[in-house]
């Protein structure tokens, strides 16, 4: 392969590198505008979160094309070919976060006129706590080409797991001593499993990171801390 060759290749990777920092960093501002708009019940800035989606979109769409376009010109092997698979699928899991980031968006304009039980935010805030700063890890560890944190997103996604399981007990705790409070917490729940489920992307992109950097893949199945007695089935928004 000729030096121009070369060149040009690692262009196309550091475009493709750059494009998924892009992504990261309006994933990540759209989940703590999401977040803010329904601990303060904003609805214009909760529809901001809802309108940034389309530019996410798009950007995964492009990364999607440039890599296969670069894996058809260019026929990488070995870690430059995991460089354009890992590229597909952390833009993937991206914007899965920004459509669940709009889901919770999308809640809060709904809950505006119900029935508030601020109290009932609290566990919330402590979930996304916790799943941004998973995401920024998993980021980093791309970004870094970083093993070892990487793993430790994967193991810590536990935590995650059981600040869902207490949230899911307060909130039917707060439906049970007020009726008035079922429509409104009953939207919180469906807000603590997309949380949930950006803890569960971001573990995929640090899988990703393990696969890209060593070849290998992470074990199926992730570690769980379930409290006994909620493992019944939770809402999930349906995708968009």
């Amino acid at each position: 392969m000729s030096d121009h060759i070369v060149k040009a290749y690692d262009r196309d990777l550091e475009t493709l590198g750059r494009r998924i920092a892009e992504m990261g960093g309006i994933a990540e501002k759209m989940l703590a505008e999401a977040m803010d708009a329904l601990a303060a019940f904003d609805v214009a800035l909760a529809q901001r979160v809802v309108l940034t989606d389309p530019r996410l979109d798009a950007l995964q769409r492009e990364i999607e094309e440039s890599a296969i376009l670069t894996i058809a010109k260019r026929q990488p092997l070995a870690v430059d070919l995991r460089e354009c698979i890992a590229a597909i699928r952390i833009s993937g899991d991206l914007e899965r976060v920004g459509d669940l980031a709009k889901n919770i968006a999308k809640r809060t304009v709904k809950i505006v006129g119900e029935a508030r039980v601020p109290r009932a935010i609290i566990g919330l805030k402590s979930m996304h706590d916790v799943a941004a700063l998973q995401l920024k890890d998993a980021l980093d560890a791309y970004a870094q080409r970083d093993v070892e944190r990487a793993r430790a997103v994967w193991s810590n996604d536990v935590e995650l797991d059981a600040l869902e399981d207490s949230v899911f007990r307060d909130l039917l705790t707060f439906m049970m001593e007020d009726p008035r409070n079922i429509s409104f917490c009953t939207h919180l729940l469906f807000c603590s499993k997309n949380l949930e489920r950006i803890g569960d992307h971001t573990t995929n992109i640090s899988e990703t990171v393990v696969y890209l950097v060593t070849g290998e893949s992470m074990p199926t199945e992730r570690p769980k801390m379930r409290v006994p007695g909620l493992e019944m089935e939770q809402p999930v928004d349906p995708p968009h």
